[in-house]
């Protein structure tokens, strides 16, 4: 009986050498290359070559061979293998200790060979089960890599319009730095020409504000109330008083008086009449914007403090135009500066979020920006700001760093580890706290399918 036993373990382990020819395992027998030590003959060697015994020692139930080779068919080895032949699902290997102990190991119950065990060979239903399994995941694996292709297409073009972008926006950097060289030219300019205007007024200096030639036309833009081009006797009354009677509104014929004798007169009149009698301030003086003549109403003065309020006004758009961009090329580069994979292929996810709801907490992932917890309360917490790649060495786009969260209760700040799967859609599939404060996500994207999975297929016998 012995000798039957023995037959068929050695049998049984042979027939794995035909059933699975690719088989490997490290520290283990392996049928393909450990075969021919087993074939029938006076003797057999250990297969670490410490020891000859007689063949009929071979599974024995007694173990001679320290490495437990003589023994793959038995118990009696405590460092001894079992190879499972598993015709239909996959080939493994077990401890010989499980060999004969009446629970079964191997899905086609060669393990319990001589046990009162009852096994039923279930590998045909467990690599049906695989097959459709892995199938389906060579399925998404395909549509996945093409939907990849084109978010690599979709990356490169974003990539190069971005960069045009900030050639753009450095462009108009460029100008709005001319525009405002030329408006702080400006500003001082009119600047001065009101503190020489105020100086010339402190010193009765009329002959200078005459030569002021662009206040005439203000002056008379501001008589002109209108702006039909021509000062009527109506105007002069509402805008013209007296320097020592500012209270009384001017009769007619003072009014048509100062315009020279007539009803009315236009620019060039103006400036060779009414202008030169303001401007000598000795009779008459133009009242304030609120019809009640004042001090410090003096035309040319009033001129000159428009013109350098104009100038502030222009110049602080174009300052808060030359911010704005700058702040825009600021940006811009930061998010160019980011690794968005040898393609770009993840920049398509760059100002995108996704979000997931866990219980009473809504998570949102932001990649490449940060990562929150919002309760049903609408309490936001940060669980951290975008960090770097923190993949494997074969494939650092595998996961995503975020650190810098708000603070624990318990001391130090929160982070989250995203792993990224790959999938036919872009969606946060999980959410888990396995510490305090420490988080992982799981987030599916088709950026994350790499080509090199096709080659892990299953094995042919299934």
């Amino acid at each position: 009986m012995q000798n039957v036993i023995k037959s068929l373990c050695l049998v049984t382990f042979l027939a794995a050498v035909k059933a699975h020819q690719h088989a490997s395992f490290s520290n283990v027998f392996n049928p393909l290359t450990d075969k021919r030590f087993y074939r029938e003959k006076k003797s057999f060697l250990c297969i670490d070559g410490s020891k000859i015994i007689p063949f009929e020692q071979v599974n024995d139930d007694y173990c001679d061979c320290e490495d437990g080779s003589d023994e793959p068919g038995t118990s009696a080895c405590p460092r001894g293998r079992f190879y499972c032949t598993n015709l239909g699902f996959r080939p493994h290997y077990i401890p010989s200790s499980r060999v004969n102990d009446g629970i079964c190991d191997c899905c086609d119950a060669s393990d319990e060979y001589n046990s009162h065990a009852h096994c039923q060979n279930t590998c045909w239903n467990l690599g049906q089960r695989e097959r459709a399994y892995v199938e389906g995941q060579m399925r998404t694996l395909d549509e996945g890599l093409q939907l990849k292709q084109q978010l690599i297409e979709e990356g490169v073009l974003l990539w190069r319009e971005k960069q045009a972008q900030l050639r753009e926006l450095q462009q108009v950097a460029e100008d709005l730095q001319i525009k405002l060289e030329e408006h702080r030219r400006k500003k001082h300019e009119a600047d001065r020409i009101k503190e020489q205007t105020l100086k010339a007024l402190e010193a009765g200096d009329s002959s200078l504000l005459r030569s002021q030639n662009s206040t005439v036309t203000s002056t008379f833009k501001l008589l002109d109330i209108n702006k039909d081009g021509s000062i009527t006797v109506d105007e002069v009354q509402a805008k013209v008083a007296l320097v020592h009677d500012e209270e009384r509104v001017l009769s007619e014929d003072e009014a048509v008086a100062l315009l020279g004798g007539g009803y009315q007169m236009d620019l060039t009149k103006f400036q060779h009449t009414l202008w030169d009698i303001l401007t000598e301030g000795d009779s008459v003086k133009i009242r304030d914007t609120h019809g009640a003549p004042g001090v410090g109403e003096d035309p040319h003065l009033k001129a000159a403090d428009r013109a350098a309020e104009w100038e502030a006004t222009n110049l602080k758009k174009v300052e808060e135009a030359y911010e704005t961009v700058n702040m825009e090329i600021s940006d811009l580069r930061k998010k160019l500066a980011i690794d968005y994979g040898p393609d770009w292929e993840f920049l398509f996810l760059n100002s995108q979020c996704y979000k997931l709801k866990v219980y009473e907490y809504t998570y949102t992932l932001c990649p490449f920006n940060q990562v929150t917890q919002k309760s049903n309360a609408g309490t936001e917490v940060s669980l951290g700001r975008w960090g770097m790649w923190a993949g494997t060495p074969k494939n650092q786009y595998s996961q995503m760093v975020y650190e810098n969260g708000e603070p624990c209760w318990q001391g130090g700040s929160r982070s989250t580890t995203v792993t990224l799967t790959c999938g036919t859609e872009t969606a946060l599939r999980s959410v888990k706290e396995p510490s305090k404060c420490q988080y992982i996500m799981d987030f599916q994207t088709p950026v994350a399918c790499q080509p090199v999975l096709k080659q892990r297929g299953i094995h042919s016998e299934l």
